[in-house]
Parts: C-alpha cells; structure tokens; sequence
C-alpha cells in the first residue's frame, strides 16, 4: 500500500524516488516464535529471492526498473492474490512476474545467487539504522543526505491515498519526519483495500 502511495507522490511531484530492499527473512532469521511458521518463513524467503533479482535489476538497469519489477511482483501477490501459485512453485511463478514485467528471463537465476545477499543485508541494516530496531517495512527516509534528513517506520496503510489526499499524507509525514518526531503509532484497524 504505502509503495503505490509513493508512486502516486512521485508522479504528481516528479520526484526521484531510490527504491532499497529490507530482507524480512534477512531481519526475521534469527526468530522464534510460535507464529513464524516454516511457511511463513518460506513466504519471506520468496520475497527474499524477489529482492536478489531486484539487486541484478538495480545492477543493470535503474531505479525506475527495480520500481517496475517491484510493482509487478506486488500486484501479483497482493491485489491478484497469486500467492498459493508462488508457494506451489517458486521458480515458475518468478519466471511468470519476469515475463510479465518484460525483463529478461535470464534474471530467473539471481534469485538463487547468494551473492546478492551482502548487499540486502547492508540495505537492510541501513534502514533499521535510520528508524531504529525492532520495526519492519516500509522505512521511509526524507530529503536523504541532507541536514534535515529524516526516517520513520511507516506509515502502514490500509488503503493508498490518491491525489491530493496522497500529497497532503506525504506532507505530513515529510514534516513529521524532518521535524524530529520519533514515533507515531496506533493499531491497525482496517483491512487492506487494494482497489
């Protein structure tokens, strides 16, 4: 929700946006916990293996590519509810999300190079530096660089503001985040509304 939000900012706005990678099975490996399923964790490790070819991707092509293979991957996932075709074969369904995407199927083969992890694990870390432990995605980080650089956990968003309530939003959280405010929080109360 919050990426396709950001998408919307970034058109209106024309902003440059740096797409960067958090591993949820990078930064949930070491956990133990009754809920963290071996197929919750195989759902992360897919994710994962999406993330190793966003690296190639960002390698070879730009920013504006990683954007389009994180989009197709999901809306595949999220608003297609494709998900049980990923679990029931991991490869294929990637084959898929490329062709879909209209990138080379030779990118099918970083998903499984290990080589691509040093980096989403710098990535990682990065993020968790900027917004603290303990937290997950999105991060999102302001005016990067700057002297009023700024990074929060968030927003987590039940539905993706469009328009202007998308830039009022950003605004906000832009302001917020710039200004030193640490921590903004409440319970999630609405279910995800992808339309």
């Amino acid at each position: 929700m919050t990426s396709r939000w950001v998408v919307d900012v970034q058109q209106q706005r024309s902003y440059d946006v740096d797409w960067r990678f958090i591993s949820l099975w990078i930064l949930n490996e070491d956990l133990k916990a009754d809920w963290y399923t071996p197929q919750y964790r195989a759902g992360h490790y897919l994710g994962h293996k999406g993330l190793r070819i966003a690296n190639a991707i960002r390698l070879q092509e730009d920013g504006e590519a990683v954007g389009a293979w994180y989009t197709t991957l999901g809306e595949a996932l999220h608003l297609n509810n494709r998900r049980d075709e990923a679990r029931a074969d991991n490869e294929a369904f990637l084959e898929a999300m490329l062709d879909e995407a209209g990138f080379s199927a030779a990118y099918l083969s970083d998903a499984d190079d290990d080589s691509h992890d040093a980096y989403l694990r710098a990535e990682t870390e990065l993020a968790l530096s900027r917004a603290g432990k303990d937290v997950g995605t999105p991060i999102l980080t302001f005016r990067p660089g700057s002297n009023r650089e700024g990074s929060f956990f968030g927003p987590v968003i039940s539905k993706a503001p469009k328009g202007e309530d998308a830039s009022e939003l950003w605004d906000a959280i832009e302001k917020l985040a710039t200004s030193g405010v640490a921590e903004l929080k409440r319970s999630n109360r609405a279910a995800p509304d992808y339309t």
